[in-house]
């Protein structure tokens, strides 16, 4: 076998962390191996250990990367620019995933693919539930700032409805994002003063 010669573009580390990225987001963290990558980026074995020890390594820097290019830089910036309240930024969540469910290459979300493929136990695991905790406290801090009651509480379920949305998604029965904004104004209303049932 030859071996793989250095393509002479962008550096080795962001042409690994660039491969890596569609290839995790594709398949998973667990399927992709380290060959692959190292073919794909072209880069030699040295070169990809010398930024990456291990895959895990490479693993937790998709992971936050993901955190920046996808759940902030995109879902967090569309949500408020389609929302000019907190209450409809939350609600256009809903219509976000539904263009994201329906898109040719969705393949769900790698943070709960990983905490399925790895356990809470594994290091990636435990970063995967830790991006989560972050998504959960953006959205209790949203509930505050709305005057929701008992926000910790609406945090947990809300994060378990878009949990659930993105599963169903990803081959059980989704069809529409018309079903989980009804559930998701169901649970503000649960949460809102006056109206929530005692």
């Amino acid at each position: 076998m030859s071996p793989v010669r250095e393509l002479p573009t962008a550096n080795a580390r962001q042409r690994i962390l660039d491969a890596s990225y569609d290839l995790f987001v594709e398949r998973g963290v667990r399927a992709v191996g380290v060959n692959e990558i190292i073919r794909t980026a072209g880069v030699a074995k040295a070169s990809f250990y010398s930024h990456f020890p291990s895959k895990n390594d490479l693993v937790m820097a998709f992971l936050s990367r993901r955190q920046e290019l996808f759940t902030v830089g995109y879902l967090g910036a569309e949500a408020r620019k389609r929302g000019a309240s907190p209450h409809d930024q939350l609600l256009a969540i809903f219509d976000i995933f539904d263009e994201w469910f329906q898109a040719e290459d969705f393949t769900g979300c790698p943070y709960i693919r990983a905490l399925v493929e790895l356990g809470a136990d594994d290091e990636v695991g435990r970063a995967s539930a830790g991006y989560l905790r972050d998504m959960r406290d953006e959205v209790e801090s949203t509930a505050a700032a709305m005057g929701l009651l008992d926000v910790g509480d609406f945090a947990e379920c809300w994060m378990i409805l878009l949990q659930g949305s993105v599963v169903a998604a990803m081959g059980t029965g989704y069809t529409s994002a018309a079903r989980i904004r009804k559930l998701g104004q169901l649970l503000i209303a649960s949460h809102t003063p006056g109206k929530a049932a005692h």
